[in-house]
This record gives C-alpha cells, structure tokens and sequence, in this order.
C-alpha cells in the first residue's frame, strides 16, 4: 500500500473541512489500493459532536457497502483516532490504521487537553489485534493543526 498517497488525500480532506467550518480530519478507507470512501469532520457545519471523520466515513461506508466489505478495509486518517472513533473502527471490523499526527502532537498543539492515546489503547483491548501504522508525514500534520488551532 502507498501510505502516503493516502494519507495526503486525508490531509487534502482536512483542509477541505476547514474551507467548509469544521475542524481539521480527514478519512479514506481502502480495499487492494484503492479508496471506496472519503470523509472529513463536519461536527460545526452539522453541529454535532460525533461528526468526527473517521466515523462519517465508517457509518456511510458501513450503509452503502456492507459490514463484509468494509472488514476488509483498511482506514487512513489524519490524526490518530479518538476513543469514540476507535471504538467505531473496532466495531466495523476494520484491517487496520495509519494515521497522521499522534494524539501526543495535537495534545502539544492544544495545550494538554486531549491526550489519550485512544486508538492504541482501545486496539490493545480488542479480541482481534488491530495493526497501527503510524505517524505518517506527521511534520506535514501537524502543520495543517497548528495552522488551525491558533485562528480559535
């Protein structure tokens, strides 16, 4: 798999979300090297708190396609997963992460507010290990973050 082909296209979709309001995510899920979905975060424009990307491109990914289909997925994103995304990620079956910017970076960027390094975590737990790739082109992640974190 070409990670960071994909995770640029997460990027490219983060930065699309801050054109539209929302916060800096974005998500793709990929079978054989190939993206059968994108999100990005909508929580401001929908004013929802679980619009998250990584679970708008699991729900509709999941209506559309198919639990099987999906478990055979594996899901790039941005920034390392939330626990509520984390959970989702499990949930669905997903083959495994690769992710941006750690949650330690954007815990920096915040100011220690966050940190919870939830995917890691959360996967640890899980009856079926999940593989984590990640940080991926993290300089290039944290620099969206840290472009839109400050504006606020």
């Amino acid at each position: 798999m070409s990670h960071e082909k994909f995770m640029r296209i997460c990027f490219e979709l983060a930065e699309n979300a801050i054109r539209l309001g929302n916060e800096p995510f974005g998500a793709v899920l990929v079978k054989d090297d190939q993206i059968l979905f994108k999100a990005e975060n909508n929580v401001n424009t929908d004013n929802d708190c679980t619009h998250h990307a990584e679970l708008n491109l699991i729900s509709r990914a999941s209506q559309q396609l198919g639990a099987n289909l999906v478990a055979q997925c594996w899901l790039y994103t941005s920034t390392e997963p939330c626990a509520m995304c984390s959970g989702a990620i499990h949930w669905a079956g997903i083959q495994g992460v690769v992710y941006g910017c750690s949650a330690e970076k954007l815990d920096e960027i915040f100011g220690s507010q966050v940190i919870i390094p939830a995917c890691i975590e959360i996967f640890a737990r899980s009856t079926k290990p999940l593989p984590i790739i990640g940080p991926i082109l993290e300089t290039e992640a944290v620099a969206i973050h840290q472009r839109y974190w400050p504006t606020l």
